[in-house]
C-alpha cells in the first residue's frame, strides 16, 4: 500500500507565515506539521512508501525536510514529487495532483490519500485496518458538530451498511453534521477509475469530488475519524492546534 499526500498548494490564508514556508512543514508542538500526519499514518503497517506532492515553488524545502526527518513515527520511505505549478494559474488540482503521482511513479497498489494540512490527535491503524477489510473506497468522516460549520464541507450521510448514501459538497442546508474529510482509501481496481473522471472533463480539484462521483458508482464506505481532527486552514486553528498537540506531548 501507498500512502499519497497532498501538499501542492499556496497556503494564502495563512500569508506571511507560507509566504516562504510551505503550510505543512510550519511548525506543530516543536516539529513540522506533516511529521504529525505521518505518526498517525505510520500506524498502517500495509503501507510501505509514501509520496508528497508538492509544487514548483516548495519542492526544495520538502527535499531538504525528506533529507533530514525524523523516521521515529513513520520508517518507511517518502519520495518528494514536483507539480511544477507556479501558481493558482497552471495549478494541476488535488485530484490532478493524485493522478500525476499514480502515472509519474508507476503506482500499481492500494493507496492512502491525506491532505498534509490535516492533523489526527489518534493513530489511523484501524482505518487500515477497515481498508484492507473491505478492498473498496473508505473515506474517513469527522462529525464537526455544528450545522453551520458544516456548510464550510462535504456532508455525508452513511447507509446501514456504513456506505455513502448522500454526499453534498459544501450544502446552504447541511443535512446532518457529519463531514467527510481529506481522507481516502482507493484500491488498485479503483485507479483506472480516476483516469476516466479527468478524462471526462470533471473538476480536478477538490478531492471531495471524485468521492462525490464514484459513490453513485459503487460502494464507498465511510470511517469515523476517532479523537480530534484538525483542518489547519487559519492561523488561529494553527495555534488551536499547536497548544493541543503540545500538551499531549508533555
Amino acid at each position: 500500500m501507498k500512502l499519497i499526500i497532498l501538499a501542492a498548494g499556496y497556503a494564502t490564508r495563512l500569508y506571511p507565515l507560507t509566504l516562504n514556508q510551505p503550510k505543512p512543514l510550519l511548525p506543530v508542538a516543536g516539529k513540522p506539521m506533516v511529521d504529525h500526519v505521518l505518526a498517525s499514518l505510520g500506524a498502517i503497517d500495509a503501507i510501505d512508501e509514501a509520496f508528497i506532492v508538492t509544487n514548483e515553488k516548495f519542492a526544495g524545502h520538502f527535499e531538504a525536510w525528506a533529507s533530514r526527518r525524523n523516521t521515529s513515527g513513520f520508517s518507511s520511505l517518502v519520495r518528494v514529487v514536483n507539480d511544477h505549478s507556479t501558481g493558482d494559474d497552471n495549478k494541476l488540482g488535488a485530484i490532478g495532483d493524485l493522478h500525476l503521482v499514480l502515472k509519474s511513479q508507476g503506482i500499481d497498489d492500494d493507496v492512502i490519500v491525506v491532505a498534509g494540512d490535516n492533523l489526527f490527535s489518534d493513530k489511523l491503524g484501524d482505518y487500515g485496518r477497515l481498508c484492507a477489510e473491505k478492498n473498496a473506497p473508505v473515506l474517513g468522516v469527522y462529525d464537526v458538530g455544528s450545522l453551520k460549520e458544516a456548510t464550510k464541507y462535504g456532508v455525508v450521510e452513511s447507509d446501514a451498511n456504513g456506505c455513502i448514501a448522500s454526499f453534498e459538497e459544501k450544502p446552504a442546508a447541511p443535512k446532518s453534521t457529519l463531514i467527510g474529510i481529506a481522507l481516502y482509501h482507493y484500491p488498485r481496481v479503483v485507479l483506472p477509475l480516476i483516469d476516466q473522471y479527468l478524462a471526462d472533463g470533471n473538476n480536478p480539484d477538490q478531492p471531495g469530488r471524485l468521492i462525490q462521483w464514484l459513490y453513485p458508482r459503487m460502494p464507498v464506505y465511510t470511517w469515523s475519524v476517532p479523537g480530534t481532527w484538525y483542518d489547519i486552514g487559519s492561523k488561529e486553528t494553527l495555534e488551536e492546534a499547536d497548544g493541543i498537540f503540545s500538551i499531549n506531548q508533555d
